[in-house]
Formats: C-alpha cells, sequence, structure tokens
C-alpha cells in the first residue's frame, strides 16, 4: 500500500472521529441514514447513537484500506469482500449489549423477547439456517405451486408438468420451461397473483415445466454422480421430446431461467450441432452465457475454491442446499443474515409471511460432478464463450449456431447475474435477438406481475453489437411488467390458435399425479 494514501486515510479518519467526537460533546450529533440504527433508541441515547457513528466510521476506512491494497484485482476482491462481511457482522445492533432497542424490548416485555429469542435460535440450529419468513403459512401444493396441471413424465433426474389450459383455445406451439436446479421450480409459481405460469396460461400458452429432482444423500441411484452431460440429455432433451410428443407439435417454444437458461442453451447447442430442429423460440431470464464478470459470485470463483470441490466431491456427492443457500445470503448479509438475527433473536419476533423468502428456504442439493462441471466451465475458465471449447453430450458447444428467435431479459440491480453480462451473453447466439433490461435485481425483476403495475423496464431497437452503455443510452423505458412484452413477442414463434385440449399428457404419456408433484415436495436435509 502506498504509504502516502495510507496516511491520507488515517488522517481523514482522525479528523471525522474529532468531529463526531466534538459533535456528542454538544449533543448534536448528525442523523444517521442506515436503517439498522433507524429506530428511536438509538437516536434517544447519546452513547449509543455515538457508538453507531463510530461503527460506520471505522468500517469505511476499513473499506478505503482494502481498496488501496496494491494487490491483483482478484485478490482486491477477495479481500473487499472479507473486509465487508466482518464489518457487516459486528455492528453494534447484532448484539443485545449494544443494541438499545433490543434492550428496550427486554426491559418492556419482561424478559419474554430474550425467552423466546433463545427458543428461536435453538429451533434454527435444529433446522441449521436461519428462519427468513413465518413458514408455517405456506405449503407446497396448498397455497404455492397451486397452478392446476399434471405430472405426465418422470425419470431420476425430474418430473414433467403439464399445465391445464384456462382458456378456449391455446397456440399450437407449447412453452417449455427450465428452471435452475439450484431451486426449486415454483420461484415461477408462487401464488395465483404472481405466477408467471398462471399468467402465460392465461394468455393461451400450453405450459410445460420441468420440475428438477431434489438430489438426498440416502439416494443409491446414480443420481449423486450426474453429470453435466445426464442433466442435459436424459433431462432437458428428454423434457422437449416428451412436450413435442403430446403437443403433437415437431418445434416447442423453450424458456429458461438462471442456471436453468445456461442449461437449456447448451441443450440447443447440442441439437444444433446433431443438425435436429426441434425449437423455435428461446427465452432467456436473468442468464449468463459468456461468464466474463460473475458478479459478487466471483469472489468463490478461484482455483483453488475449484480443485478443493473436485476433489471432494468430483467423482459423487452432493453439494448440499445448506451452503449454497449459505452462500447466496451471505452476498447480502444485512439483508439476508443480521437483521434476522436481531428481529428473530435479540428481539424474539417472528418473521413476517413472504412467500418469496419461503421459497429461498426450500432449497436443493446438487450433484457433485454436475456442480464442479459447471463451476469450471463456467465460472473459471468461461468455456461456453468460444465456440467448440467444450464438449457436452458428446457434441462441440457453439452457441452461434443456435439460430432461433432470442428473447433475453436482465435485471439492471441484479447482484447474481450482471445485467452487462446477460447483454454480452446475446452476442453468442445465432438468431434474432430482443434484449429487455428491467428494474430491480435477479429475483424481483423477473418475477414482476401485470396485476401489481409496478417497476419498469427498457428496450432498444440498437443492435446487440453495441457496448451495454450505448444500448442503455438508446434505450426507451416502458412502465409496468416485462410480461406482456415477452408474450406479444412469444405468439409469432407459437403459430396459430387451436381448440384447447381438455386431456393432459396422451397415451405414450398418461398422468402420473396432480401438479406440483412429488419431486418439488423433497425437502433438502
Amino acid at each position: 500500500m502506498d504509504q502516502s494514501e495510507l496516511g491520507q486515510i488515517q488522517q481523514q479518519f482522525m479528523q471525522q472521529w474529532q468531529a463526531l467526537a466534538q459533535a456528542a460533546a454538544q449533543g448534536e450529533l448528525p442523523e444517521i441514514k442506515d436503517r439498522r440504527f433507524a429506530d428511536q433508541a438509538w437516536k434517544s441515547s447519546p452513547m449509543h447513537a455515538l457508538m453507531a457513528h463510530l461503527y460506520l466510521l471505522s468500517g469505511d476506512a476499513m473499506k478505503q484500506l482494502a481498496d488501496a491494497a496494491q494487490v491483483e484485482p482478484e485478490v482486491k476482491d477477495q479481500l473487499r469482500f472479507s473486509v465487508s462481511q466482518w464489518v457487516d457482522a459486528m455492528s453494534p445492533a447484532n448484539f443485545l449489549a449494544t443494541n438499545p432497542e433490543a434492550q428496550q424490548a427486554l426491559i418492556e416485555s419482561g424478559g419474554k423477547t430474550l425467552q423466546t429469542g433463545i427458543e428461536n435460535f435453538l429451533k434454527d440450529l435444529q433446522k441449521g439456517r436461519i428462519t427468513q419468513t413465518d413458514e408455517s403459512v405456506f405449503e407446497v401444493g396448498r397455497n404455492l405451486a397451486i397452478t392446476p396441471g399434471a405430472v405426465v413424465f418422470q425419470n431420476k433426474y425430474f418430473q414433467l408438468l403439464q399445465y391445464t389450459p384456462t382458456t378456449e383455445t391455446v397456440y399450437q406451439r407449447p412453452l417449455l420451461m427450465v428452471p435452475p436446479c439450484i431451486n426449486k421450480y415454483y420461484i415461477m409459481d408462487l401464488q395465483p397473483e404472481n405466477s408467471l405460469v398462471a399468467y402465460l396460461v392465461s394468455q393461451g400458452f400450453t405450459v410445460f415445466m420441468v420440475s428438477w429432482r431434489n438430489p438426498l444423500p440416502q439416494d443409491t441411484d446414480g443420481i449423486q454422480t450426474a453429470t453435466w452431460d445426464d442433466y442435459i440429455e436424459d433431462g432437458i432433451l428428454t423434457a422437449i421430446d416428451v412436450a413435442r410428443d403430446i403437443s403433437s407439435q415437431g418445434k416447442v417454444n423453450v424458456l429458461g431461467f438462471c442456471v436453468g437458461g445456461t442449461m437449456l442453451t447448451t441443450a440447443l447447442a447440442v441439437l444444433a450441432a446433431r443438425g435436429q430442429e426441434k425449437v423455435s423460440s428461446l427465452t432467456l431470464l436473468a442468464t449468463m452465457l459468456d461468464f466474463v464478470d460473475t458478479g459478487a459470485l466471483g469472489v468463490f470463483a478461484n482455483e483453488p475454491h475449484a480443485r478443493i470441490r473436485e476433489h471432494s466431491i468430483g467423482t459423487g456427492g452432493l453439494m448440499t442446499g445448506r451452503e449454497l443457500a449459505s452462500t447466496f445470503s451471505f452476498l447480502r448479509p444485512n439483508e439476508l443474515v443480521w437483521n434476522y438475527v436481531v428481529s428473530n433473536y435479540l428481539k424474539g419476533q417472528t418473521p413476517v409471511p413472504f412467500d418469496l423468502l419461503y421459497w429461498n428456504s426450500d432449497s436443493t442439493n446438487l450433484s457433485g460432478p454436475f456442480f464442479t462441471w459447471y463451476f469450471r466451465n463456467a465460472y473459471i475458465e468461461n468455456n461456453f464463450k468460444e465456440a467448440g471449447k467444450v464438449k457436452v453430450c458428446g457434441e462441440k458447444v457453439n452457441f452461434g449456431k443456435i439460430d432461433v428467435p432470442a428473447y433475453l431479459l436482465a435485471s439492471k440491480e441484479d447482484h447474481i447475474v450482471p445485467w452487462q453480462t446477460a447483454y454480452h451473453s446475446a452476442a453468442l447466439l445465432g438468431g434474432e435477438i430482443r434484449f429487455v433490461l428491467g428494474a430491480s435485481g435477479h429475483i424481483a425483476g423477473v418475477i414482476n406481475p401485470t396485476s401489481k403495475n409496478k417497476r419498469h423496464y427498457w428496450v432498444s431497437d440498437a443492435e446487440v453489437a453495441v457496448t451495454p452503455e450505448q444500448w442503455v443510452d438508446s434505450a426507451r423505458e416502458h412502465p409496468g411488467s416485462w410480461w406482456p412484452d415477452h408474450t406479444d413477442w412469444l405468439k409469432a414463434s407459437s403459430g396459430r390458435r387451436v381448440k384447447a385440449k381438455k386431456q393432459l399428457g396422451n397415451d405414450q404419456y398418461p398422468v402420473i399425479e396432480d401438479a406440483p408433484g412429488s419431486y418439488v415436495k423433497v425437502r433438502a436435509v
């Protein structure tokens, strides 16, 4: 670190510290905008208010020191992440001894908040995770994932759901949706008022959904040694063929979300290499194909981490949902970790019911070989970007050979799939592209129902060959949800409307059980 820069940081810290001390002595501490210290209990206690100010000042200084470190960019990112984690963890709001709001609740409740907080803590220890919502309110199949339909196919990798039409006529070509196997599919079918599935069905589309199996430690049928190739060949390509057969269509529309989009596009590259035309359009939601910038997850993407995983689970075993969920939570620790520590344990509160957070806690395990192959070829080496560099199902992957219309949605504040990365990914595809930028983050940007009439999205007539900044400068803002824009686009690839069939499945693929099926109800342990 440059000594002059270090001196400047130290001098600035001391000047700000002295200014705070003087303001405290005069009873004129400035208001803190950080919501962790927004309660009146912090404002009415000069000692705690000063403590909060000094904590924020120290945290800023620590982050400045990390920024000033003269190390390689990757190391600097890891250093920033580590410092940020420690700074967030050491907030005085996180400890009963230094949180006046929790202390006040303790006194006013006669100690009941402490008793309830300890009970909440012990329950979460048994679960192995922090409770983020009132989980007693929700149940998959009762008030989540309740769009009517049936399971029409299953193997050891997935169940295929077909949803019941709600319109007299439907478009000829169905839409097959592929969610990430890192999460449960019902993020796209939460409750009727915010279900993307229900919306698409209401617009006259025949919808099929892949519901991935949740592998468990006691499974002995080979699912723990399943590879990326297995999930492509026996998963997505099989689902495409079943959807084609049931709908009596040579081609289907396909949609992938997040990792599901990466898997789906890989499957289409395999079809292209085999000279098979089975898809009429491709929709990708918050998906990376070019892993040029992996966002917040990039801090974990390094060779030592990859080798550790390959050694431990590369030939078999599980990447546990618990570990994955913890990783994602600590990407935004103040929102997904420490605020629940304060409310659940220090204040003895029960989290409010929130369907999205229930889904977030319903994590899935991943096959070790599947995870390690994906981690290396995507996050470590970015092998998908270069045509022919990687083989899947015996075929060289070349996204440029996927010559179908593609609709790509990215979210402006997405910390998992940066929108610029999703934009660069569009240039790898060979067909006509419609790129749409939605507001908000990774989930809220996608699950933005028309009924709420919230947020907005941007579109542009510019080619995806221009830079992301140039695309944004030329884009037009539209109020509300992007869903109608997508359905208008999808109609062009869906054929004419025909009378809806009452029966789900067909003679070769009869109904196995009602939606949401049994695979989605298996919880990780």
